[in-house]
């Protein structure tokens, strides 16, 4: 990955973002919903929850370890480079 690639990650993770965001806001419109049962509202929240679970955990750890990635690729072609 080179250094112009960063600009397709950071909107992949936005695009990722935004289809979560609309996806919990779709889910929150459900189950407000009147007919809605109580056995779906209560499996619409448990999939909220782990759906919000996913964006506050997990999207962060993604980031830093493709920022990393993308930091070591360029330091190993620097090196790579400097010795031809």
């Amino acid at each position: 990955m080179e250094l112009k690639d960063l600009y397709n990650f950071v909107l992949l993770i936005v695009l990722v973002g935004m289809i979560i965001g609309v996806g919990v806001l779709t889910l929150d419109k459900f189950s407000t919903s009147t007919g809605v049962s109580a056995t779906a509202s209560s499996a619409i929240n448990s999939t909220r929850t782990e759906i919000a679970n996913i964006s506050t955990n997990w999207i962060g750890l993604i980031v830093t370890v493709s920022i990393l990635a993308i930091i070591l690729t360029l330091v190993i072609r620097s090196f790579g480079a400097g010795a031809r």
